[in-house]
């Protein structure tokens, strides 16, 4: 129960650059098992968590014909403490240590981010995409999407030199989310009464034991629209478009060739094309 609680801490009342079904996914889990029974959702199952729980090898990164692939792969979390992903998620701290060791690794000629990711944790990433996109003209840096890259994992690919999609895959998701559970009304229906005490009128207005106050939901409101507007910003940066572009989109998600034509990808691509394509680049650099 201890750790189902520090999960819950992690994903609700929280801000969240992720897919908004991956939300709804998340809220119903984690419903189930806190014994909220009647959430009605248009929820679909996805399979990234095939990456099974396994020790992470000493090395994040694999080296293939001078290119170091960097697995950026399920739900994405500010610290993780393993260098590849585990248990379907991807911590910003391995992908960190990967990137700057790859950067400044003599055998490592260009660097590929293999990215899988329905996004995750707003909290560290946009300080890693800052970190990236610093890092521009030292090595060749692609995005290679193996299916699709939303929110947090598109922002990380912004800050690569390129973003290569599949035909099946997409981009973009360019917004936040904030999910507050208010669990009141079971607590009360159980026979249970929970008396919070602060020092601060505002102390807890975000706590999931009582309903959010019309000044807690505009403070949570004003939060998100900030991160949102950093989001949009960074993008627009990244990638060389207009933040206005950017915003219109309304964190819409987008198909390979919607993603191009938006500006927000820059050609179709599969993987073992995208790879070649990398290949030739640190050649020709060479």
């Amino acid at each position: 129960m201890n750790q189902l609680a520090l999960l819950s801490q992690r994903l609700l009342n929280t801000p969240l650059a992720i897919h908004p079904r991956k939300a709804e996914i998340i809220v119903t889990a984690l419903a189930e098992r806190l014994g909220i029974t009647r959430i009605k959702t248009g929820a679909w199952y996805d399979d990234d968590e095939d990456d099974f729980c396994r020790p992470a090898p000493e090395s994040g990164y694999d080296i293939l014909e001078g290119i170091a692939i960097i697995p950026v792969h399920g739900t994405l979390v500010q610290k993780l403490g393993t260098l590849r992903p585990y248990s379907g998620m991807t911590g910003y701290d391995g992908i960190r240590r990967n990137f700057l060791t790859a950067l400044n690794d003599p055998d490592v000629k260009g660097i590929c981010l293999d990215i899988d990711s329905p996004g995750g944790e707003v909290a560290g990433c946009f300080d890693l995409v800052d970190t990236i996109f610093a890092c521009r003209g030292q090595k060749p840096v692609h995005a290679i999407l193996s299916e699709s890259a939303y929110s947090a994992a598109y922002a990380l690919a912004s800050a690569a030199d390129r973003i290569l999609v599949p035909r099946t895959g997409g981009v973009g998701s360019v917004g936040v989310i904030y999910v507050h559970c208010d669990m009141s009304r079971q607590m009360k229906d159980e026979g249970l009464n929970v008396t919070i005490i602060t020092c601060g009128s505002r102390k807890a207005e975000t706590s999931p034991l009582r309903p959010l106050s019309e000044a807690a939901q505009a403070a949570l409101q004003a939060d998100t629209d900030a991160a949102g507007t950093l989001f949009i910003e960074t993008v627009a940066r990244n990638r060389g478009i207009s933040a206005d572009a950017v915003r219109a989109l309304e964190a819409r998600t987008l198909r390979a060739d919607e993603g191009v034509q938006a500006g927000l990808a820059d050609d179709v691509m599969s993987p073992d094309e995208a790879f070649s394509f990398l290949l030739k680049e640190t050649a020709n650099n060479g």
